[in-house]
């Protein structure tokens, strides 16, 4: 039985970056590492964790290759993004100014700053997405004054005239400096 070699250093810090994880996929990755270590063979290795044979001789290929941070590094995620994050915060920016100063910014305006961007459609659901992963929530008017006393009042009372959007951190603090 040939043993996977690797200093005792290196076997402690798996083991710690094990116990520290959450996700049940670099756990398992680690385990296997761990096993190897202790001296089980790869078939057993696999058994216990459930997975293949070439699997777990892949995963400690990787390891030898391109060690700890690599394997605990979750590149399994979906950023279908359209555009770069840096190339959205540029156009974000623009309208989060906007919303600021008090301005009315809609999801239709912010749609054709990054059609414009692409060059192609963006599907309105994709700029939903991309305003909620950058903290940005809808703000609407209510509909009718609870104590209105006639519909001009009412008219009178609203400050938006339809739905706009803005980012969170500036609707934290606007409430804050109502409150005081």
């Amino acid at each position: 039985m040939k043993r996977f070699h690797i200093a005792e250093e290196e076997y402690k810090a798996i083991k710690e970056a094990e116990r520290q994880t959450r996700d049940k996929n670099v756990s398992r990755r680690l385990r296997v590492i761990m096993m190897r270590y202790e001296g089980s063979t790869a078939e057993e290795a696999a058994k216990a964790t459930g997975m293949s044979r070439v699997n777990v001789s892949l995963i400690c290929t990787r390891y030898k290759e391109q060690g700890l941070d690599e394997l605990i590094r979750n590149k399994y995620t979906s950023h279908r993004r359209a555009l770069t994050e840096e190339k959205e915060n540029e156009i974000l920016g623009r309208f989060e100014k906007a919303a600021e100063a008090g301005q009315e910014v809609t999801a239709k305006e912010i749609k054709a700053a990054f059609d414009e961007a692409r060059g192609k459609d963006t599907g309105s659901g994709y700029i939903y997405m991309l305003l909620k992963r950058h903290g940005w929530r809808k703000v609407m008017p209510r509909s009718k004054h609870p104590k209105a006393a006639n519909e001009e009042a009412c008219e009178a009372s609203k400050k938006l005239n339809s739905v706009c959007w803005i980012p969170e951190k500036t609707c934290s603090l606007n409430f804050q400096e109502k409150s005081d």
